[in-house]
Formats: C-alpha cells, structure tokens, sequence
C-alpha cells in the first residue's frame, strides 16, 4: 500500500510537470506570405508577432504562453483551405486571417465545423460574416461601408461627367467595385463603362484603350495594388489622365514602387489612420524603433490577437464558444481603439475616410478634392 501511494504520488508530480512543460496556447495568423501581395502578408505577420511577444511579456494568456504559427495561402482559396485544414491538424485555438475574402469566406467553414475562432484583420467583403458562423469576427469595416463612401463621393464630383467601373473578378474586388457602383447608382450616378480585369497579368493596355476610346473621367477600381498599380502606368503612358480611385487594398507602400510618379493623385479609402490613434503610440514606437513602419493591417492583426486574449481572460476559458460569448459581451480596448461586435461578428462602428497618393506615400485627405 505505501508503495503504492508513493508510485501514484511520483506519477502526479511527473504529470504536473509535464503539463507545465506544455503550457501553451497555440494561435496563429494566415495570409499571403508570399506571391504578388505578399506586402500585405508582412503586414499580418509583424502585427502578429508583435501582438503575441507583448502578451508573453506581460504573462501570456491565463497563465499560459501564446505560440504563433503562420499560414501561408498566397490569397488562393484552396491554399486557404489547406492552411486551415493543417492549422486544425495542428491544434490552433484561434486565427488571426485570413487577409483576402476569397481565403476567409472558404476557410471559415472548416474553422466552424472544428470550432476554431477567426478574426480577419482585413477581410471586407460582407458575405466573410453573413455565412451565420458564430466563430467568425473582424477587426476591419466592411465593403458596403467604404463602397457607401465612394460612390457617393463619385456621385458628387463626378456629376453629369463620365465615371468608369472595374474590378479583377475576386471577391473582395467583385464585391467592393459592385457596392461601391451600387452606391454611386443610388445617389444618381450613371456609369458609362463596367468591366474585369484578370488577376496576376502584366499588359492591361487592351483595357486602357477601351477607357481611353470611352473618354472616361474617372475609374473606379475594385482591386489590389499589384494589378493596379500596372493599370495607372499604363493609363498615363498612353495618355489617359483621369482621376483613379480604390478601396483599402492600396495602403501598401509597395503600390509607389510599381507606379512610381504614375500614382500620382490617386485616391483611396481607409478606415482613419490607425498609426495616429493615442492607444497605438507605445506600439508604433517600438516599431519604428525597430526599423518598420506598422502601415496597412499591421495593427489591425496586433488588435485581434489583443482583443481576443481579452476575451479568453473574460471568459476564464480557450473554449471558442465560451470566447464567442465574451467577444458579444462588450467593448474591448485595443491599439486601434475600442472595439466592440455586432451579432454577426462585425464592428459595432466602423469609419471610413479618403486617403491620397503623393509623392511616394499616402496621406489622409479626409473630403479628398476631385482632379480639375
């Protein structure tokens, strides 16, 4: 019997300290890390990095350590699913991604069959929470809120002159180039041109000549910086001098590099400038510090990671249901503000604002002025 007792007790020890040898809470991050947006990649993963050495510096999550892994899905959809299929496989208890609609839409269905929460920093398009999925949050706004914005600016300015259409047949480019026109219809807009792009090309000029023969006055593009940023040096090669507008997609610094002075003037938006927020500074700081300017998704991935640490600490638990439940509970504070979840796992508010190129960088503009 004492044998026994002193077996059993040596087996507990042996266990306890073998759970804590393990005590670690497995997350991680997906999107394109590498491929023709792999900037906005770079974006996810120091935002994640970041976000995840903050918290083990300050004791981690329940007492236990963040471990990240990261996703590489080249914004392909059947990447994603097998990113989310692995991360499954590899026991992650929650996911700060995907980066493109047309990654997030398809891998949030395996993250709800296995229970895993998601919180995009960067997918917009509404359908990414309107699937009914309880799991599935983000930290960004939608595309019916930035299309709101655009295309009744359009239809202000650009009243009576002749407003062009385009996006490059992905689902965050269909759907913000179709809400963005949606809404410039709406407030009396009448579009003289809609047309699609293919993803990955390198001569648009065939697209560029039906602009130019439809003597356009602006273009609306629904897209990502690589493609576009090959479309507005075209445009201007070619002598087309009409103003050129797009979603979030453009704050990237690596759109100059593709246009250099062709990107003059175009505008964009954006939610405000999450770099300039007060609860952002101590971050940013220790990121220029460390060479990197947090532009784009940087801090929107840092604030999911955040906000849902938060949110296990409120629900005393890693269970996403129990996660889910506190993320609905109320508002968490986080690098790009205060946050709080509508019933589908949107923002409760989201602000969308106009952003300019100039001169090798982008600026928030706010009422952005029409070219004369």
């Amino acid at each position: 019997m004492k044998r026994y007792m002193v077996t059993a007790a040596a087996a507990a020890l042996l266990g306890l300290t073998a759970a804590s040898a393990h005590a670690e809470i497995k997350i991680a991050t997906a999107g394109p890390m590498t491929g023709q947006y792999a900037s906005f990649g770079e974006q996810m993963q120091k935002g994640a990095m970041a976000a995840v050495r903050d918290i083990n510096a300050a004791g981690g999550v329940l007492g236990e350590k963040l471990v990240l892994s990261i996703g590489d899905d080249r914004c392909d959809p059947k990447e994603a699913v097998a990113v989310a299929n692995k991360f499954v496989n590899d026991g992650i208890k929650f996911v700060a991604g995907h980066f493109c609609s047309g990654s997030s839409i398809p891998a949030s269905a395996v993250y709800n069959e296995e229970g895993i929460l998601m919180m995009s920093p960067a997918s917009t398009n509404p359908k990414f929470t309107e699937q009914g999925f309880a799991n599935v949050f983000r930290t960004c706004g939608r595309d019916d809120q930035q299309g709101d914005v655009a295309g009744a600016w359009l239809a202000k300015h650009y009243k009576g002159k002749t407003v062009a259409f385009a996006h490059d047949k992905q689902a965050y480019s269909k759907g913000l180039a179709d809400l963005t026109k949606a809404a410039f219809e709406k407030a009396g807009g009448k579009v003289a041109l809609y047309e699609t792009v293919n993803p990955g090309e390198r001569d648009y000029s065939a697209f560029v000549t039906k602009l130019k023969a439809a003597s356009i006055d602006a273009l609306y593009y629904g897209g990502y910086h690589t493609e576009l940023g090959l479309i507005v040096r075209q445009m201007r090669s070619q002598g087309l001098n009409a103003q050129v507008l797009s979603g979030d997609a453009l704050n990237t610094l690596e759109f100059w590099s593709i246009t250099g002075d062709a990107g003059e003037g175009l505008l964009f938006t954006f939610a405000p400038d999450p770099r300039a927020k007060p609860e952002a500074k101590t971050i940013v700081d220790k990121f220029k510090a460390e060479g990197y300017d947090p532009e784009g998704y940087t801090l929107y991935t840092y604030a999911a990671i955040q906000i849902w640490a938060q949110a296990v600490t409120k629900a005393g638990s890693i269970d996403s249901k129990k996660v889910q439940a506190a993320l609905h509970s109320g508002e968490f504070s986080s690098v790009i503000g205060p946050l709080s979840f509508d019933k589908q796992g949107d923002r409760t508010t989201a602000d969308y604002t106009w952003y300019e190129w100039t001169k090798g960088n982008y600026k928030e503009v706010g009422d952005a002025k029409p070219k004369s």
